[in-house]
């Protein structure tokens, strides 16, 4: 036998023996996982993953995200029970659902998530944390010991609350689909399945609506607390440049409304946008775009004659007087298809991480319109 043919023996029998191993070892725990069976055998993920797969093909054992169960039939009675994973539309299991807020932007995406989860015959298990939470993790364990089949999640991303939640994602004992966040785990940089308005693209859309009106000096005001900040400024500096409208207007941060210092910040962008001959802004979100109209016709500037005004969001800016111009982020649709993307994932373990970004959509009313010189 030639030398490779001796390798290739060597290696299916060694194959074959971790195989032999693995399947000893769900038997014996109940459960197992990727990471530590890779470790154990000190070879890569991948290796352990061929290697249940063709355990579960052969009828041994069921695979779940992360690891594999022992198969239907059921453990060996001195191990311990396993979680049943039933199939979506059977009624007997449940989804997570962890969101940072149920006041602002997030009850719609909530109740998007319930009326899918509940079409499919399951369960909605709703936790709510808080923006920039130090540590989301014992609500991420809560939803998984309560017994979910999978979880769609908005946790921190950032400093040391985000460092926690990549912990978690890396090693998740469940399917996650993150839901207006995005994140990377592992040395490699492995994706988080995830659903998100184009936040980006609504900062351009915004900006181009006015360009499209004449406005050639256009400025943003935003909420330096959003999540979504970055994206929003990100599209509106593209589309500056693309437009090559005017570089030196401003791009002014409000800090948050219960703030003392809210009113004042934004009487400085309403400065800011007088001294320089801003004749339009992009405003986020609704709340600052609501008290900023208000500011600057109090001052006498007219809307949108003198000024016009983007607001980004669309829960209360039709309320504003006059009625605001908005970008409406695609709230119910990142709710049902983050739904969709976790079902799918429950069904096919080994389908291609998905990163799917929905559009904003412009919605005109009022506080847009030509500039006017007086």
């Amino acid at each position: 036998m030639s030398e490779d043919g001796t390798a290739s023996a060597e290696s299916r029998a060694l194959g074959a023996s971790r195989r032999s191993e693995v399947l000893a070892a769900v038997r014996r725990h109940g459960t197992v996982r990727v990471a530590e069976l890779a470790a154990q055998f000190d070879v890569t993920p991948v290796t352990i993953r061929r290697d249940l797969a063709d355990l579960d093909e052969a009828g041994l054992v069921t695979r779940v995200h992360g690891g594999a169960i022992v198969a239907a039939e059921g453990p060996r009675d001195d191990a311990p029970a396993a979680r049943r994973i039933p199939q979506p539309g059977r009624g007997d299991g449940a989804i997570g659902l962890l969101v940072p807020s149920l006041s602002v932007y997030w009850p719609d995406i909530a109740r998007s998530v319930e009326s899918e989860v509940r079409r499919a015959g399951l369960r909605l298990l709703l936790r709510e944390s808080r923006y920039r939470a130090a540590d989301e993790r014992p609500d991420l364990d809560w939803l998984v010991d309560s017994g979910c089949l999978g979880l769609l999640a908005a946790p921190t991303m950032d400093g040391v609350g985000g460092e926690r939640a990549r912990e978690w994602l890396r090693d998740a004992p469940v399917p996650v689909v993150l839901v207006e966040r995005t994140a990377v785990v592992d040395d490699y940089q492995r994706a988080i399945e995830s659903v998100v308005s184009d936040h980006a693209l609504g900062g351009e859309m915004a900006t181009h609506h006015l360009a499209n009106l004449g406005h050639r000096r256009i400025g943003a005001v935003l909420s330096r607390t959003s999540p979504h900040f970055e994206e929003i400024r990100l599209g509106w500096d593209r589309a500056v440049a693309e437009l090559r409208l005017a570089s030196d207007v401003t791009v002014d941060e409000v800090p948050e409304r219960a703030s003392e210092d809210f009113d004042p910040a934004l009487e400085v962008a309403v400065d800011h946008a007088v001294a320089n001959g801003t004749t339009g802004l992009l405003v986020h979100s609704d709340p600052e775009a609501v008290r900023l109209a208000q500011l600057a016709t109090t001052r006498g500037l007219r809307i949108p004659e003198d000024l016009s005004i983007v607001s980004y969001d669309d829960e209360v800016a039709a309320l504003g007087t006059p009625p605001l111009t908005a970008l409406r982020p695609p709230r119910q649709e990142v709710g049902r298809t983050a739904v969709t993307m976790l079902l799918e994932r429950l069904a096919d373990p080994d389908r291609p991480t998905h990163r799917v970004a929905i559009s904003p959509t412009l919605v005109v009313r009022d506080s847009t319109g030509a500039p006017v010189t007086r």
